[in-house]
Formats: structure tokens, C-alpha cells, sequence
């Protein structure tokens, strides 16, 4: 059984251009996150653009090719294709995390610094590696991990959705077996720069529910977040059970 919450809040700013979605064919689930770039209502466009093309790609089923790559695509081309029609969204762009569960397995792609933490058994297995300067720094061992929380350059990222390039550069997982006791989170820099792994996987070893998971993990986000300019933050728990 797969049980879900999610959450997208603005933080302390105007708009919210994160955006969340998801889609359930029978015992087929897909959960996709954005975090738009671009600013006045742009990223929020890019997002929405993004998460709306992966949703209408797995709505029309499984097809030869492999769904994160043909949904990241999509997702590309509309962007662009925006960008071509009004010149007032040239700039918009966003970063895109992607879960596919299908029937007997499951497949996760992601580009920017939006990220998804696998665990099982109530520990943490592995996540996403951001595409961001101070992700590169940790590769070539001029930071520490813990350092990319607070890095001037955290901000800086390598590669998004809305860039021209000759081919799509998101990373995609192995195929790993659909099984129990597995969970997921999917969310944007908003809301993992405030919550550090270790209190992730504590938050859902004492939570009952996703929405018990995702909601302690809520309390520590606005508190670390408070008295400060808070970014947009969302966030996606899923759970197999």
C-alpha cells in the first residue's frame, strides 16, 4: 500500500514558486517537485509547466522508452516552447526531482538542487546529489557535506530545466524492487536547508503517518527558518507499507 502527503507553503516571500503534483493509475504512482527560477511569477510558471508535462506523460502509460527520460523531456520542450512564445518568460526556468513507482519497481530522476532521500527501515539509504557549486566542491573535496547547507554559492546551480542543451543532463536511479517499509521525500532547498538528515530519519521513526513525518519535519523547518527571509519550501512523503 502507498500512503502520501505533501506540502508547498511560500515561506516568507510573496509568491510560492515551488510546485508540487501527483498521479495514480491503479497500483501506479508518480510524485514530481519543482522549484521554479526566474522571479516575478516566472519560476512559478516554469515550475507548474514542468510538474503539469510529467503528469500528462505518465497519464498517457508506459510506453518503450524509459518514462524519467521521456518525462524530463517533455518537461524541456515545454519550458521551451513557452520560452519561444513570450518573450517575458526567456529567463524562467526550474529544477525537477521525479518518483515513478510502478507495479514491481521503482525509478527516481532529478536536475537542479530539489532532492529525494530514500530510506528503508526507517533509515536513510541514499539521496540525491544536487547540481549546484557547493555539491562540486564536496566531489572534489574542498567542503564538507554538512557545508552545503550554508554556502554563499548554495544557490548556484549547474544545470536546470529551461536551458538550451544538445542533450537532457538530469540524473536518473538504478531500478530498485518495489518492497515494503521503504519511504521517500521529495522537497526543494526551502525546506532540506533547514532540516539536517539526522532529524529526518528520527521525525520518521516516531511518526505514525506520512502526515505525522512530514508534519514534525514542518515544525523543525519553520523553526530553524524563523526571523529569517524564508524561501518557499515543499515537500513530498511517501511511504510503502
Amino acid at each position: 500500500m502507498v500512503t502520501f502527503s505533501m506540502l508547498s507553503k511560500p515561506g516568507n516571500r510573496e509568491n510560492n514558486e515551488d510546485s508540487i503534483g501527483m498521479y495514480q493509475d491503479e497500483n501506479r504512482y508518480c510524485f514530481i517537485l519543482a522549484d521554479g527560477l526566474g522571479g516575478h511569477g516566472k519560476g512559478e510558471v516554469a515550475s507548474r509547466l514542468a510538474v503539469d508535462s510529467v503528469i500528462e506523460k505518465f497519464a498517457l502509460g508506459r510506453e518503450e522508452e524509459n518514462f524519467i527520460d521521456g518525462a524530463f523531456a517533455r518537461a524541456q520542450d515545454a519550458i521551451i516552447e513557452k520560452q519561444g512564445e513570450d518573450r517575458l518568460y526567456m529567463d524562467m526556468k526550474t529544477t525537477l526531482v521525479v518518483l515513478d513507482i510502478e507495479d514491481e519497481q521503482i525509478q527516481w530522476g532529478h536536475i537542479g538542487d530539489s532532492r529525494l532521500y530514500f530510506f528503508e527501515n526507517k533509515k536513510i539509504v541514499e539521496r540525491t546529489l544536487d547540481h549546484s557549486v557547493p555539491q562540486m566542491l564536496v566531489a572534489i573535496g574542498q567542503i564538507k557535506e554538512k557545508e552545503i547547507r550554508h554556502h554563499p554559492d548554495r544557490n548556484r546551480l549547474l544545470r536546470v530545466l529551461g536551458t538550451e542543451m544538445d542533450e537532457m543532463k538530469h540524473q536518473k536511479s538504478e531500478e530498485i524492487p518495489r518492497q515494503k517499509n521503504q519511504a521517500f521525500l521529495l522537497c526543494s532547498d526551502g525546506f532540506w536547508e533547514l532540516i539536517d538528515e539526522r532529524k529526518m530519519e528520527s521525525c520518521l521513526k516516531h511518526a505514525k503517518t506520512p502526515e505525522e513525518w512530514l508534519s514534525s519535519m514542518e515544525e523543525i523547518v519553520l523553526k530553524n527558518g524563523k526571523n529569517t527571509d524564508m524561501d518557499n519550501y515543499s515537500a513530498i512523503a511517501v511511504w510503502l507499507e
